[in-house]
């Protein structure tokens, strides 16, 4: 049976697009990109104030100033396992010097022996050109044989001191290895901190530099402040002591005795020679790990001024803080240490008046000034 064809009209297509319409389907595509891209973009970092530079920078000078004291212990631990392992290296030396002495001596033991033939006693003393002389010679054999003996042991015993000497030279060397290791570490922290403070302050415009440098003389100018409260604080101390002393000696008729004591006398002279040290070393520059004569760092100025007072203070300020005996700050006296910030990574010598001698920082020159400048550890009196 034949298909019956269809009497439904065929569909019309209809456009549902337009040029228009593809083209702000475009344009709203590219918008949406677009502010996908911004959203997800990391906003710019604002730029910090005057304040937060200036206290960054302080506090990389405060680093690099912990690092140069770390750089201070590693070389002053890396000069002192030179020293020793250089005479480890000459003990070793010795040793072995004596052990192939010994040595020699064994090896013609061996060859008179060699030589001998060790042809025994009773046809020794027949071949003999008379009794007396194989006796002589018999007593010479048994002499030699104790002088064999005690060549032997002391072979043995210097052959044990040669080994063991030779040991300590391997782990000093490690040791002087490992201090060298931290000494270059060290310094690399000194020289990258260094570098960021430069670079944050060579970033300034010179309106900030100018705020930045107002800001430097507010905060030295609150610091001669306190230090004049101090002094002022002190010297009515003194006076107080001063009243209380002569009414004491008035009391018992005594005027004009003193009461000094040797020691306050003896600090006294030799904190003199330190103040006068340090004195002249006024407006030579800081550099870090410098002990002296053209310039120091903080701690290698108190180290080299009291060291003209006769007095040995440890490289760091470290170690130099556990010298001495620790004085409160309202208690300090011409000649002490005064230790700065929590790590104690800074150290000033006490002139007086609340005011202080210091390498300061990296490019700054040795200088007075007031001891509030910095937050205060604490103080010693070294002798």
């Amino acid at each position: 049976m034949p298909a019956l064809a269809s009497h439904r009209k065929p569909r019309t297509r209809v456009r549902t697009s337009s040029p228009a319409v593809g083209l702000t389907t475009a344009a709203l595509a590219s918008v949406t990109l677009l502010s996908t891209q911004s959203a997800t973009a990391a906003p710019a970092e604002p730029k910090p104030s005057i304040e937060e530079v200036q206290k960054k920078v302080d506090d990389l000078y405060r680093q690099a100033g912990t690092a140069t004291q770390q750089y201070n212990k590693a070389k002053a631990a890396s000069t002192q396992q030179r020293s020793k392992v250089d005479a480890l290296l000459e003990a070793a030396a010795k040793r072995a010097d004596k052990l192939n002495e010994t040595r020699r001596e064994l090896g013609n033991y061996a060859a008179a022996q060699y030589r001998s033939g060790a042809i025994a006693p009773t046809a020794t003393f027949f071949l003999a050109d008379d009794p007396q002389s194989y006796f002589d010679q018999d007593q010479l054999m048994a002499r030699m044989t104790s002088q064999q003996q005690k060549a032997v042991a002391d072979f043995r015993t210097q052959q044990s001191e040669a080994a063991t000497k030779r040991v300590e030279a391997t782990k000093s060397l490690q040791t002087l290895t490992e201090s060298q290791t931290t000494l270059r570490t060290s310094k690399q922290r000194v020289q990258t901190k260094l570098a960021e403070a430069r670079t944050l302050l060579s970033e300034l415009t010179a309106e900030e530099k100018a705020r930045l440098a107002e800001l430097e003389r507010k905060k030295e100018a609150e610091a001669r402040r306190k230090a004049e409260e101090l002094a002022r604080q002190q010297a009515a101390a003194a006076k107080a002591e001063a009243d209380r002393a002569a009414a004491e000696e008035a009391s018992k008729g005594e005027a004009g005795t003193g009461t000094g004591t040797g020691s306050d006398s003896s600090y006294a002279s030799k904190a003199d020679k330190v103040l006068a040290f340090a004195r002249d070393q006024i407006g030579k520059p800081y550099v870090w790990g410098a002990t002296g004569p053209s310039s120091y760092d903080c701690s290698g100025l108190t180290q080299a001024a009291w060291k003209a007072a006769g007095v040995d203070l440890p490289r760091t300020t470290w170690d130099q803080v556990e010298v001495g005996t620790r004085v409160a700050t309202a208690d300090l006296k011409p000649g002490d240490l005064v230790f700065f910030y929590d790590d104690i990574s800074h150290v000033g010598i006490y002139k007086g008046d609340g005011m202080m001698i210091h390498a300061p920082k990296p490019g700054a020159n040795v200088r007075e000034e007031s001891i509030y400048y910095m937050p205060i550890y604490g103080s010693v009196r070294p002798a």
